[in-house]
């Protein structure tokens, strides 16, 4: 059965056959305006309390957002009073413009004026609709009846301004800009500009919203060339865009926007807002950062921000939302996390200043992440992910093999439980399989010289009972592995061997690592000491009890099996 597709219909497409906007490059940020704290907060189910508002005000403001919609004072008291107590304690920098939101109805405007009173400087946002299903059904008026409110409107506006010592930006949107015939669009805004009369040193703001995307971005931007091209005075406004983000694509349409000459974005931090939210400046601004453009913006800190943030809006972020959330520089995936390990070694041997790490487009530092979380282990994870987090948590730089076999481990682990496991719990699981093994031999003391062939008298502990050995070979470790064969008939082949300070001091801990044929089983062995030749030591005993411990759970396990 197919869903019924018939009800909808394609939007029309722009005759724009030269458009230009797709070969350019965006090398500069747009002006930022926030509407975190009046389209945001009309999406909340519980809308902010004059504290959250100056909690998120001042959020705004520390990250460098210049101009910030404060509200929509003549729709609501708590509005009204939080602008009232803005201005009136001066909490606005100088440096910063707010902007209040009006419709196109006399007392609406004149309560909006009331509002922004004694503001150094203010935006004053004029709206009305213009759709061709607004004018039909809900205004019951033509496009003459239409401009008519606007110009009206834009006339009180002018009036108010110019009897005010607030310098007023104007600013006019044609809401559902998405859902109006492109000619009217450009109609209604020429009627507003020639009631404004803006310059090219006193101008208005004309923002073209998508109040629900519609179409897709590409569309969007062809609009707004169209539009760009056709009006008389593109030197005196500042074109802006108002993205939703019904499709999923709002950034994509701001993006697309600027490249087809807009100056100026309205979004709201982390996409709160109607239905499915407003474009996210945050992921907007971090775009620009990723391609080398200033995005103007501070978000050093993003985690201090998101928490702000999802406490104003009693709303949570997204573990996967785009550069903030919780997950997004964490790999849990085998191939990724060995390629990002190997990126990072990379970088760091490089030492150059262009970041380049596989899966990972930007630096976790650069927003206020450390490297500790970038990778997790879980049943999905391989030998990359276990060895990076065994080396940047606990200085272990086990070697590549040990890495295969601590893996299989680590994964029957994760695989029985379901769920990951810790840096801790990584460390806990390495002890007890690499570590823990004591018995039967334990090397209580040793003393070794050099001569023609190294000799080696050690004190063995076996099962609780001391016995003395000796050996000799060409060093400490060969010298005690004949030891073992002489003594306790256990035959050691080295295979592979690997040793490292755990830290760059003198008295830090060395880490040995063999792998060794004990009675023809290949097995690991770790041994950790101050001292490097006893670290290495341990090793071979621990190989040696790791292999007799492998062999009784065999033989355990056969019994049962055979039961």
């Amino acid at each position: 059965m197919s869903m019924p597709y018939w009800k909808y219909q394609p939007y029309p497409t722009v005759d724009l056959s030269d458009r230009t906007w797709p070969d350019r490059v965006i090398e500069r940020a747009p002006i930022w305006c926030s509407t975190d704290l009046r389209d945001g907060n009309q999406a909340l189910v519980k809308p902010m309390d004059a504290l959250r508002k100056q909690r998120m005000f001042d959020l705004l403001v520390s990250l460098g957002i210049k101009e910030i919609e404060v509200g929509f004072p003549s729709a609501s008291k708590t509005d009204f009073d939080f602008v009232r107590a803005l201005v009136e304690e001066q909490r606005i920098p100088s440096d910063t413009t707010i902007a209040v939101l009006t419709q196109a109805r006399p007392e609406l405007i004149e309560r909006t004026y009331e509002a922004i009173a004694g503001a150094k400087q203010a935006i004053v946002h004029l709206y009305n609709s213009t759709s061709v299903t607004q004018r039909r059904v809900v205004f019951r008026l033509d496009r003459e009846g239409i401009t008519d409110l606007a110009v009206r409107g834009t006339a009180l506006c002018k009036e108010l301004a110019a009897a005010s010592p607030t310098r007023i930006v104007f600013e006019y949107s044609p809401e559902s800009f998405h859902a109006t015939e492109l000619d009217y669009a450009l109609e209604i805004c020429e009627a507003v500009m020639a009631e404004w009369q803006p310059s090219a040193e006193e101008k208005m703001i004309v923002n073209l919203p998508t109040t629900v995307e519609a179409f897709p971005p590409n569309v969007y931007a062809d609009r707004l060339e169209w539009f760009q091209r056709h009006v008389s005075a593109r030197e005196a406004i500042i074109l802006s865009v108002h993205p939703h983000n019904d499709r999923g694509t709002a950034v994509a349409t701001a993006e697309l926007g600027i490249m087809a000459g807009a100056e100026r974005v309205e979004g709201t931090l982390f996409g709160n807002g109607e239905r499915t939210g407003n474009v996210d400046i945050v992921t907007l601004a971090l775009n620009l950062f990723t391609q080398g453009v200033d995005p103007r913006l501070d978000l050093s800190r993003i985690d201090e921000a998101k928490a702000i943030v999802e406490e104003c809006n009693e709303l949570p972020v997204h573990p996967r939302h785009p550069y903030a959330g919780e997950l997004v520089y964490t790999a849990f995936s085998g191939s990724h996390q060995d390629a990002i390990k190997k990126g990072m070694y990379a970088q760091q041997r490089s030492q150059s200043e262009l970041w380049d790490v596989p899966y990972l487009a930007l630096d976790p530092m650069d927003v206020g992440r450390t490297y500790e979380a970038i990778i997790r282990v879980n049943s999905q994870s391989g030998k990359g992910g276990v060895a990076y987090l065994m080396e940047t948590e606990h200085r272990l730089e086990l070697p590549r093999g040990l890495q295969v076999d601590f893996a299989q481990k680590v994964q029957a682990i994760t695989d029985a439980r379901g769920d990951e496991l810790t840096a801790e719990e990584l460390l806990v699981a390495f002890h007890g399989h690499y570590l823990s093994h004591t018995r039967p031999y334990e090397l209580v003391s040793y003393a070794h010289w050099s001569a023609e062939e190294d000799r080696i008298v050690a004190r063995v502990s076996v099962e609780g009972e001391q016995q003395e050995v000796q050996g000799v070979g060409n060093g400490p470790i060969a010298a005690l592995v004949d030891a073992f064969e002489h003594h306790f008939g256990v035959s050691i082949r080295i295979r592979e061997y690997h040793e490292h300070a755990m830290a760059a001091s003198a008295d830090a801990t060395a880490a040995a690592y063999v792998e060794a044929d004990v009675d023809d089983d290949a097995v690991w062995g770790v041994g950790l000491h101050s001292s490097i030749v006893t670290a290495s030591l341990r090793a071979i005993v621990n190989a040696v009890n790791r292999q007799l411990a492998l062999r009784d759970a065999l033989t355990v396990g056969a019994a049962f099996g055979g039961r």
